[in-house]
Formats: C-alpha cells, sequence, structure tokens
C-alpha cells in the first residue's frame, strides 16, 4: 500500500483530528472522521442502507482545500 498523507484538519491540535490520504496502489481516498451520530446516520440511510463494512463520517468543511487537493493527486493516478 503507498498511502500518501495529504493532510490534517488545519485547526485541531494534529492529535486525533479528521485526516485525508490518497492510496496510489489501490486508488482510493482514505478519510478519517468523526463518527456520524444516529440522527445523521438516519438521515443518510434516506439514500439506502449502509454495508457493515461501511461507515458515514463527518469532515469540517474547512478541510475543502486538503480535499480538493487529494482529488487532484487521485486524478492524476487516473490512466487516460
Amino acid at each position: 500500500m503507498a498511502l500518501r498523507f495529504i493532510a490534517k484538519d488545519p485547526e485541531t491540535n494534529g492529535q486525533h483530528c479528521p485526516t485525508v490520504w490518497v492510496d496510489d496502489e489501490a486508488r482510493e481516498f482514505v478519510i478519517q472522521g468523526w463518527k456520524a451520530s444516529e440522527a445523521l446516520e438516519a438521515l443518510c440511510l434516506a439514500a439506502g442502507p449502509i454495508p457493515d463494512g461501511e461507515a458515514v463520517v463527518r469532515l469540517p468543511i474547512r478541510m475543502v482545500a486538503a480535499i480538493r487537493e487529494a482529488c487532484d493527486v487521485a486524478e492524476r493516478l487516473v490512466v487516460h
């Protein structure tokens, strides 16, 4: 696995905070975020079930730049 660190939440102390990576080999985003509340998860279930191997996580909007950077990195991995 070639996990490429992108960024942590810029408004935290660097520990226990939302983080974004790109897995170069699997060509996937890896996201660490806050667990969704039961109420938020219930709202998400309106779009369909959440499989046992998946989770709903929350990231602060201030991480848009990190997510955008992860998208740019991932886009470069796409074979045209």
